[in-house]
């Protein structure tokens, strides 16, 4: 039986896994307040005034990576084929409903506001968002673009799986006492309700039904596979597979 972590470890632990979404989520609010403080949409008006989030994007990028670099050797991902497998098909599988409202609302050829069950399911135009063809330099363009995608596919995956379901799933079962004691993927309706929930509320209002679902299939498989690795490898395939749409479709409002 492996020993317990000790005081200094899970508080080594806990910093590891907290930080780097802190740090994600501190450039999203500091965009939120300044950018558009900033933002000038007008064709005269510097690419970083036209869409903050083009420089804003790629220093978070850089930094948080930085910061999960940095803490590597205190993340349990336990790779496999099998399970990498399954992330893969579960995140197939996952962003097929995520997109399912933009898809039929284009494909019924749905303008403006949707109106009752629909503006509840989430459909809704979503083509303003970030767009790397704000660049007329090909390589602005295609750094804007591959930076995206990293962000997307790897550090987004990293920073919300290793807090969600690598931290706050074990913190909500035993928040008074040595959560680092939980095993991984331990099931809890609480930390079901509670995880799945602030996942949720931390989209956009109108992907609220399709996290719903989303977050249910990563819960699963977590909990199925007890494989921080798979829920990695889940959300980075979900937002690779969400990045092409985007392209494809030009709904960068997804994004």
């Amino acid at each position: 039986m492996a020993a317990a972590p000790s005081s200094q470890d899970s508080e080594r632990l806990t910093r590891a896994h907290v930080i780097p979404f802190v740090a994600f989520m501190a450039f999203m609010i500091a965009l939120m307040l300044v950018g558009a403080a900033v933002e000038w949409k007008h064709p005269d008006a510097p690419w970083w005034r036209q869409d903050p989030a083009q420089i804003v994007y790629p220093v978070q990028t850089l930094i948080t990576l930085g910061i999960l670099v940095h803490f590597r050797r205190l993340y349990t991902f336990t790779w496999s084929w099998k399970w990498s497998l399954a992330g893969v098909v579960f995140g197939t599988v996952g962003i097929g409903f995520w997109l399912l409202p933009t898809v039929l609302y284009e494909a019924w050829g749905m303008t403006g506001k949707a109106s009752g069950v629909l503006e509840l399911l989430g459909f809704a135009e979503r083509k303003d968002g970030f767009d790397p063809g704000i660049f007329d330099h090909p390589a602005a363009y295609w750094i804007s673009l591959v930076l995206r995608f990293f962000r997307a596919a790897v550090v987004v995956a990293l920073v919300e799986e290793i807090f969600w379901r690598g931290f706050i799933m074990r913190f909500v079962c035993d928040w008074e006492g040595d959560y680092w004691k939980q095993k991984f993927g331990q099931h809890r309706w609480l930390s079901y309700i509670i995880v799945t929930g602030l996942f949720v509320i931390a989209h956009q209002s109108a992907d609220y039904p399709a996290a719903v679902i989303y977050g249910s299939l990563t819960y699963l498989l977590c909990v199925w596979s007890k494989n921080l690795g798979a829920c990695v490898m889940m959300h980075g395939m979900a937002n690779f597979l969400m990045g092409l749409y985007i392209m494809k479709t030009g709904n960068y409002g997804l994004w």
